[in-house]
């Protein structure tokens, strides 16, 4: 049974009914979730304090902000955590490439990963984690955009989880959709990852929420846009 749906939409702008420039929060342009509540908030100016927890790569607050790199000799990305318990929700983060080879925020259950947004040069995709390794689970990518992302420049992502749904929002216009049943699960911890070398990153906001009594049209004028 395939259970992955993929949507592309790049200019949302008629539908959302306004604009947001790149180093703007994008919770103005949420889609698909209903915002409840605020669980975790850091605009991560003075870097990564109490509750974050590093456990691979170099960390330098930058500029208001929190720069993260690879250490060669870690052989694995540079990543750290919080927690943040919730189940379905809205993640917003603002990012800037600056040589590295691709970063993640990746949402956690207690134990194992659930899935993630990553980011690269070369695009963006929503992924299911691998979660049974040893039942040869794998990771799969649900949905991705080929559309560049400008190195040394602030952009904005939100990341929207509802069931098995995720929806991706790249600086308020680029939007990319799938869906598995594995996301479906609670989620304990966020993570950022940076692979190489570097990225930095702020204005973190998780927020827990529920379907968007608008979801329904706008899935419609989605799947309208990609035909």
């Amino acid at each position: 049974m395939k259970f992955n749906c993929t949507i592309v939409i790049t200019g949302l702008f008629a539908i959302a009914g306004f604009s947001i420039s790149p180093d703007s929060k994008p919770e103005l342009n949420i889609k698909m979730v209903t915002i409840d509540k605020i669980v975790f908030e850091d605009n991560l100016a003075k870097g990564f304090g109490e509750g974050w927890k590093t456990a691979k790569g170099k960390w330098d607050t930058v500029d208001g902000s929190i720069k993260g790199s690879e250490i060669k000799t870690d052989m694995h990305g540079a990543v750290s955590r919080h927690d943040a318990s919730f189940n379905d929700g809205v993640v917003e983060f603002n990012f800037k490439l600056e040589g590295t080879k691709g970063i993640s925020l990746s949402l956690n259950a207690t134990k194992g990963h659930i899935c993630r947004v990553v980011i690269k040069p070369a695009g963006f995709s929503v992924v299911k984690d691998s979660q049974d390794k040893t039942a040869g689970d794998k990771s799969m990518p649900l949905a991705s955009s080929d559309i560049p992302i400008k190195a040394g420049e602030w952009h904005s992502m939100a990341l929207e989880l509802q069931g098995p749904n995720m929806l991706a929002t790249l600086d308020g216009k680029t939007t990319i959709f799938g869906a598995h049943p594995a996301v479906e699960k609670p989620k304990a911890n966020i993570g950022f990852t940076v692979s190489g070398e570097s990225a930095s990153f702020k204005n973190l906001k998780i927020s827990s929420g529920t379907l968007s009594k608008d979801w329904g049209k706008t899935k419609d004028s989605l799947l309208k846009i990609n035909k």
